[in-house]
């Protein structure tokens, strides 16, 4: 788990007046080279990629690659 020091960010997509409601929170953070991703409501579980394989999964997401 990543130190609860760091600064997490919370999607400017994460609800709010794009009828998300704010419920749908994604947080990122960056720390010594790393990328650490969570759900806000659930802060006690992160994953953390490398700078590539972040950009990588991002790119993969706006392509619609996790679509079912």
């Amino acid at each position: 788990m990543i130190e609860d020091a760091v600064l997490w960010r919370k999607s400017s997509r994460s609800g709010g007046s794009n009828g998300g409601g704010g419920s749908n929170c994604v947080e990122v953070t960056f720390v010594e080279g790393s990328v650490g991703f969570r759900d806000s409501k659930h802060p006690d579980v992160d994953i953390a990629f490398g700078a590539d394989a972040f950009s990588t999964f991002v790119a993969a997401a706006k392509h619609g690659g996790f679509e079912q």
